[in-house]
């Protein structure tokens, strides 16, 4: 069993967990992912690690409620505890094994979307940690969904911001300051990551093949099973099958086949929406049920 020792609500249905994990906390690195199991009728849950303390044993995970399986996560408190909690899995960030003084002379502008900020945040403290602070570019919907400023402001640069509703920053979207910085500073960038919603990375990913920027994205979202056997989240890659959680999850953004990646995303939407509402109105009828 794997403890909850902290959990807190950090944004609208997205919450933060630290869970005493020592196996993956010693061994996790940058990009890498766990599988979740809340217990022994849970489903696999991939989630990618925000941050781990090897001494204390620690690993933080960042979930956004959507479904049946991520409310029932985040109805265990601090103190409980989750069945299962494998890891650390998936390949480390490319730029792990760089040399690190080429590392220190590469400019890096990141982009987190959403929830994305979370996988973005280790990949910024293990750089600041060798030597190197990225710009960061952060999107979001509203200002009450940004989420883990004050750390990624530690570990970043400059930090720009951009909102769908222009409550935070720029009103508009990540290219839109992606698309200023690069035309103030050509040839600037030698490097971009990007993380967040598939669309974001495509659109990024588009914008940069212009520029001639190498663009990074991670394709997490599209893990199931994350050992590679249920092939879920295959994805072309340059023109190869790749499968996103043995094989990534990042990947060159310009070898990805995105109309395909988003339709795979897509396939079991309306099951997992279905599921959610019977739950909802099951919870609903119990709680009528309890006061009756």
């Amino acid at each position: 069993m794997f403890k909850i020792l902290e959990k807190k609500n950090i944004g609208p249905d997205i919450w933060q967990m630290k869970v005493h994990a020592p196996r993956v906390a010693k061994y996790a690195m940058p990009g890498q992912f766990v599988i979740v199991i809340t217990d022994k009728r849970g489903e696999r849950i991939p989630l990618t690690i925000c941050d781990y303390n090897r001494k204390e044993g620690w690993v933080i995970i960042v979930l956004q409620v959507v479904g049946f399986s991520t409310n029932r996560m985040v109805a265990l408190n601090e103190g409980e505890a989750f069945s299962d909690f494998v890891g650390p899995l998936g390949q480390p960030s490319l730029f792990i094994n760089e040399d690190r003084e080429e590392l220190k002379r590469k400019r890096f502008i990141f982009i987190a979307g959403g929830v994305g900020a979370a996988p973005v945040y280790p990949q910024l403290k293990w750089l600041a940690e060798n030597g190197v602070k990225p710009d960061l570019i952060i999107g979001a919907r509203s200002k009450e969904q940004l989420i883990l400023m004050d750390d990624l402001r530690e570990v970043s640069s400059d930090v720009y911001i951009a909102t769908n509703d222009g409550s935070e920053g720029v009103k508009g979207f990540v290219t839109d300051v992606l698309k200023k910085l690069v035309e103030e500073r050509p040839g600037y960038y030698d490097e971009c990551v990007a993380i967040g919603p598939m669309i974001m990375m495509k659109s990024v990913a588009e914008m940069t093949r212009g520029m001639g920027l190498k663009t990074i994205v991670s394709l997490n979202t599209l893990m199931i099973d994350g050992t590679g056997m249920c092939g879920a989240c295959r994805v072309t890659v340059g023109g190869k099958v790749k499968f996103t959680c043995v094989d990534g999850p990042e990947f060159d953004g310009h070898e990805v086949n995105f109309e395909e990646a988003m339709r795979r995303q897509g396939m079991y939407r309306k099951e997992e929406t279905e599921s959610h509402k019977c739950n909802l109105d099951k919870a609903v009828e119990d709680s009528h049920n309890k006061k009756a």
